[in-house]
């Protein structure tokens, strides 16, 4: 992990390095998710927690579906009346953080959930809608714009 962690910050400060050597600007480093756990030992985690309940009775598709939908309006609960909200919420308490982490975990779990049981590999179908979005919206094409890939001309 140490030997990877070393690796990303020698290739950041090369592109670093190279982009201002070439009147470029330098991209805030982003932010990036722990690597584990795996969508799939997320999965695991809410099995055992729900075979262990006995909720796999309660847990159709359509029911996730609207649990999670009730869990994003909490999220959006967070963020209204707050105007514009700076990348990393600098103006945010820890405990407003704190609250944010559980609701957006509580999405995450029942969109994981609802994957599952509709048999959706979540990993792979991003891969492949990542693949549609490129050919959707060319780099070339959408640089620096928010049209809708309706909107682009050829």
């Amino acid at each position: 992990m140490e030997k990877l962690e070393a690796d990303e910050d020698n290739l950041y400060q090369s592109k670093s390095n190279f982009a201002l050597q070439n009147g470029g600007t330098v991209r805030p480093e982003r932010f990036t998710f722990s690597p584990e756990p795996s969508f799939e030992n997320i999965r695991r985690l809410q099995a055992q927690f729900t075979d262990e309940r006995d909720w796999n009775q309660f847990h159709q598709p359509r029911n996730l579906l609207l649990a999670m939908v009730g869990e994003v309006g909490e999220v959006a609960e967070l963020f209204q009346w707050r105007g514009e909200v700076a990348e990393g919420l600098p103006d945010w308490t820890e405990s407003e953080r704190e609250h944010l982490a559980h609701e957006l975990s509580d999405v995450l779990i029942y969109l994981v959930e609802l994957a599952e049981k509709c048999h959706v590999d979540l990993p792979q179908a991003v891969l492949r809608k990542m693949a549609l979005n490129r050919l959707k919206y060319p780099a070339s094409k959408v640089h620096g714009s928010a049209k809708k890939y309706t909107e682009y001309k050829d």
